[in-house]
């Protein structure tokens, strides 16, 4: 599985405005309830209870929070470049300003965590996180994702 599978450009957010992890979280919950139809408080919910056990900002400005969902059908994914950097207690101690939620569904094997590591990976490129932070629309965010060409990226 990769990205591409389980994302949209629907499901990206630019500039997504957070003044805190809290913040940046109840946001992302907020549009995945609009993007999955499960509520946002319960998003939210498995967000935050994985937070708890460890930070998933993995260093160079990226958090890459995840969990099970009851009620969840198939695995999807949310990103977005914060409108600002927030203190996310990564490991490198650096704020963030690029999230990208792995949603799984509860009964979820362990492809979630394939695909958890393979992003991570991904996402490590130095290249490819400067070129998302430089993207301006969600369609041009997802090409660079997903390495497709998307109509008008610029």
């Amino acid at each position: 599985m990769k990205v591409i599978d389980f994302t949209t450009p629907d499901a990206i957010f630019i500039d997504l405005p957070a003044g805190s992890k809290k913040q940046a979280l109840q946001e992302l919950s907020k549009r995945g309830e609009k993007l999955t139809g499960i509520k946002a408080r319960t998003i939210f919910d498995v967000l935050l209870e994985r937070e708890k056990l460890g930070s998933t900002g993995i260093g160079n400005g990226i958090a890459i929070p995840h969990g099970r969902v009851a009620g969840l059908s198939h695995m999807r994914g949310l990103f977005c470049r914060l409108d600002q950097p927030v203190p996310f207690g990564s490991v490198d101690e650096q704020p963030v300003d690029l999230l990208f939620v792995i949603l799984a569904p509860e009964d979820a094997d362990s492809e979630h965590v394939k695909l958890l590591a393979q992003t991570a990976r991904q996402l490590r490129d130095e290249s490819l996180s400067a070129d998302l932070r430089q993207a301006d629309r969600p369609e041009t965010f997802f090409a660079l994702l997903t390495g497709t060409p998307t109509q008008n990226a610029a």
